[in-house]
């Protein structure tokens, strides 16, 4: 009865091991200890060890369950006594510091996970205002294009048919790269009264490289037409042994610069990709020009 008893005092704090982790675990441990010389021994030191590893696995600073656990291995080893008097090595690692490795590696690899599907939701959402904006921006300026011109209305409509299409279709699916065609984006930008050069492609790059520079020319492109009244953009793209500039460059003139969801959006990609960037106003006009490393 005494050891059943025992047994159960072993394990029972372990349900609470969420709430109270570290308490929990020497309560078990404590428990575990009484124990000594009765047939709970092995099991006991096991199910003690699992609540240290468990605590480790809940409670955010590792020290103190290390501190714990250490201490708790040793009375336990002067407590069950040994042979020859001494805590054998096996017992301090088995007991003491494996049960925290094994519960600190679970809990890295939980927060790992986390940190992953944060980043992804991050980026999903660059993508989304990166895309959307862009063709929200084009679609304004169509209708804006068909009120001014009557007799362009029906091309301005099929126009915004079109992009319209394009954009429900990224959006359904944005778990495949985009269709990256800087020269057919600078196209749809462009007007009677504002010309867009390009050079360069994004083709043969790494995905993530290709997309990052799309992404930021896109975003240069529709803040140079939404907030200057530039009349000549120049978009360049160069390889050079293993870096890729991107240059959007235009002659206009910003009366403000103020940095939104977009600008952060091309920073925090080219800050995943090990990059720099430069955004702001030049001789005659405004630039942004990023340097990508280029990863194979």
């Amino acid at each position: 009865m005494y050891v059943l008893l025992l047994s159960v005092g072993v394990c029972l704090p372990l349900l609470f091991v969420r709430r109270l982790p570290l308490t929990m675990a020497i309560l078990s441990a404590i428990v575990a200890t009484a124990g000594t010389g009765y047939d709970i021994h092995w099991p006991g030191r096991l199910v003690a060890a699992a609540g240290f590893c468990l605590a480790a696995y809940h409670r955010p600073r590792l020290t103190p369950v290390a501190v714990a656990s250490l201490t708790w291995t040793f009375v336990f080893g002067l407590l069950a006594g040994s042979p020859t008097g001494v805590i054998p090595a096996t017992d301090v690692v088995i007991m003491g510091v494996a049960p925290i490795a094994v519960g600190y590696g679970v809990r890295l690899q939980r927060e790992l996970a986390r940190l992953r599907i944060a980043e992804h939701r991050a980026q999903l959402a660059r993508d989304v205002h990166d895309s959307v904006g862009h063709h929200l921006t084009a679609i304004k300026m169509q209708a804006a294009a068909a009120q001014r011109v009557p007799a362009t209305a029906a091309r301005a409509l099929s126009t915004i048919t079109e992009l319209s299409a394009t954009a429900l279709s990224e959006v359904r699916d944005f778990v495949r790269d985009v269709r990256m065609d800087i020269p057919d984006l600078a196209e749809r930008l462009a007007g009677p009264d504002r010309r867009i050069t390009t050079s360069g492609s994004t083709a043969g790059l790494p995905p993530a490289v290709g997309q990052a520079a799309y992404r930021i020319v896109q975003e240069a492109l529709t803040n140079a037409v939404r907030h200057s009244d530039a009349t000549r953009i120049d978009v360049r793209l160069r390889q050079e042994r293993e870096t890729l500039t991107v240059s959007v460059a235009d002659n206009g003139t910003a009366a403000s610069f103020v940095e939104g969801n977009g600008i952060r959006g091309i920073r925090e990609r080219v800050d995943l990709l090990g990059g720099n960037i430069h955004i702001g106003p030049t001789g005659g006009g405004w630039k942004v020009e990023a340097s990508l490393p280029v990863r194979r």
